[in-house]
This record gives C-alpha cells, sequence and structure tokens, in this order.
C-alpha cells in the first residue's frame, strides 16, 4: 500500500485514483491516468497481481485438467479451449495429472483458493461426487456424458460411435469383431464396451472379451496388437480402435507382418487426426477442437452470464477410407 501512497502522492491523485488505473478502470480523466503512469515508469513499480485478483474478485485464469498432453485427443482438446481462451482474454493453468487423484484434487483445490476462476476436467480419476462438492466454489465442467443439476458436461456419444462402428464393419460382413481401448475403468471406455457387447448380441456377432485389448495409447501400443493377434488361435477380422494413434500403429504394423489391410483384418479408427487422413485410415469424427472450444465458452457464460450448469454433446460422422 506504501507505494501505491507514493504513486498518488507524486501525481497529486487520490489513492482510489491510483487503484484504478492499475486496474484499467475507464472512468479516470485522461491526464490523471498520464500522471499516475508516468510516476509509475519513473518508480519502475510492479502491482502485486494476487491484490489486483482480490479486488476484482477474478483472476482471469481457468484451470484445465488434462491427464496427458502428449495424446493427441487431449492435445486437441486443449487447443480448442485456447482458441476460445485468447478469444476471451482468459489465461490457461494446465494440470497434467497422469491421472494421479492427487494432482486432480490440487486442482480442485486451487479452484477453492480462488486462484482460477473456473475449471476444466478433460478426463479424470477423482470420484463424481468430490467433485461436485467443490462446485460451491466456482464453475467446474467436465468432458464427459453425464447428468449434474451441480456441474456442467460436454461430451461426446462414446456408445453412439462405437454402435456407428460397429454397425458399419457389420454391414461389410465382418461377425468376428476386437477392440482397443486406453482405461476400461474410464467412464467412455465403459460405454464403449457396452455398446461393443450390446451390438454384438443384437447381430448374433462374435465378441469376446480377450478381443478387447486394453492400455492402447501410443503407436507402439497398436504394434503390440499385432503380435497379440498373430499368437492367437482364432482371432477378429476387423477392430474398432478408439484412438487413430493407435490406429497407425496397427496399420504400420500390418505392412511389416504381412497382414493384408483390409482382406486380412479391417479396422476403424477415432477421431479423424491428420494421421489418419495421411493412412487412409476409416475412422470416426469426434469434433474434438469444437469440443475443447465449447467448454471454455460454457464456463465463461456461467461466470459473466450467471447461466446454470447444463448438459451436451457433440455429434459423430464416419470417414471412409481405405481400412474397411
Amino acid at each position: 500500500m506504501s507505494n501505491i501512497r507514493k504513486i498518488a502522492e507524486l501525481a497529486n491523485v487520490s489513492i482510489t485514483t491510483v487503484s484504478r488505473v492499475l486496474n484499467n478502470h475507464p472512468y479516470v480523466a485522461e491526464e490523471k491516468r498520464k500522471a499516475v503512469l508516468d510516476i509509475i515508469k519513473q518508480l519502475n513499480y510492479t502491482p502485486n497481481i494476487n491484490a489486483i485478483h482480490l479486488a476484482k474478485g477474478h483472476t482471469g485464469i481457468v484451470g484445465v485438467v488434462v491427464p496427458n498432453m502428449t495424446l493427441p485427443y487431449f492435445s486437441a482438446v486443449v487447443d480448442g479451449i485456447s482458441n476460445k481462451a485468447m478469444k476471451h482474454d482468459y489465461k490457461l493453468m494446465i494440470y497434467q495429472t497422469k491421472y494421479e487423484r492427487e494432482k486432480e484434487i490440487e486442482a480442485l483445490e486451487m479452484l477453492k483458493k480462488k486462484q482460477v476462476d473456473g475449471l476444466i476436467i478433460i478426463s479424470r480419476k477423482v470420484e463424481w461426487s468430490l467433485i461436485e462438492s467443490y462446485s460451491e466454489y466456482g464453475p467446474i465442467l467436465i468432458c464427459e456424458d453425464r447428468e449434474s443439476k451441480k456441474i456442467s458436461t460436454i461430451s461426446i456419444n462414446h456408445y453412439e460411435g462405437f454402435a456407428i462402428g460397429m454397425n458399419y464393419l457389420r454391414e461389410k460382413g465382418h461377425k468376428r469383431v476386437g477392440c482397443c481401448l486406453s482405461r476400461l475403468e474410464g467412464s467412455n471406455s465403459k460405454r464403449r464396451i457396452q455398446a461393443y457387447y450390446d451390438f454384438g448380441e443384437k447381430f448374433e456377432m462374435d465378441v469376446r472379451e480377450q478381443w478387447i485389448f486394453k492400455g492402447c495409447l501410443f503407436i507402439e501400443d497398436g504394434r503390440r496388437v499385432i503380435e497379440q493377434l498373430k499368437k492367437m488361435p482364432e482371432s477378429p477380422t476387423a477392430l474398432l480402435v478408439a484412438s487413430d494413434y493407435v490406429a497407425a500403429g496397427v496399420m504400420t504394423s500390418c505392412n511389416e507382418y504381412g497382414v493384408k489391410v483390409p482382406t486380412d483384418l479391417a479396422f476403424i479408427g477415432f477421431d479423424n487426426h491428420p494421421l489418419a487422413e495421411a493412412l487412409h485410415i476409416t475412422t470416426i469424427e469426434h469434433p474434438i477442437v469444437e469440443l475443447g472450444s465449447r467448454a471454455l465458452a460454457k464456463i465463461h457464460s456461467v461466470l459473466h452470464e450467471a447461466e446454470a450448469p447444463s448438459q451436451s454433446q457433440l455429434p459423430l460422422k464416419l470417414i471412409e477410407r481405405k481400412t474397411v
């Protein structure tokens, strides 16, 4: 406060005027604003940003909880969030959690301590009830298909996505179908598995637990899947691969092991990543960047327009290429 008093004294204005200039308040006479800014420059004064945030009641910062920034899906969502954040003049604070519960709670505590204005959780491990208990401290949005009166959600219907893929493979004559997923305990993976079994039962397709390949996140996991398929006495003729990144690994490994695509093995990726286009991989397009953009827009609306939490979903689209 002594620095502000000094500035006010030298500029011959009130402390309130100095505070308004520091907070970029519009209702300050131009000559007084100039006098204050000149003194600030002379003194090389740096305002206490925490004090400014406290005075304003907001930080202009949105927290983003993301398990792994190296994965294309998550980085694309963050890209969408970042694009919209720039438009609304927000800064982002990224929490890369590696699905560690304690790290996710740290992010929630930042919201409670008013160090961020809102929180976007792209994927989580911490229980839903705990997240809801933090909703009183600021807006929270989760990229997940779930109903809630306290938390906004925006999602892609992963059940529908797998159903689209299963139906397309069925129409192409495939009866034995496997799938590649990341975390089996994740809510999105659970919906995909449900669609896998539901569709298999409805149309008498051969779907088996041993044909569900878990832990599929990276290109090298596609190689692992092909190596496992080669060892099976009976293997699926088609795969639903929940990431184009992994599907790219399947494609390159098929070439290496002499597996003909789509004659010996057909597969569908998800996301419509540029890599899928380059390798001509049939995929289910997820508007991932748009999902991130809408997530930030919702946080902004709750903060500035007092919107209530809400749930929304984005559409999916089959992109036919050469792997089926």
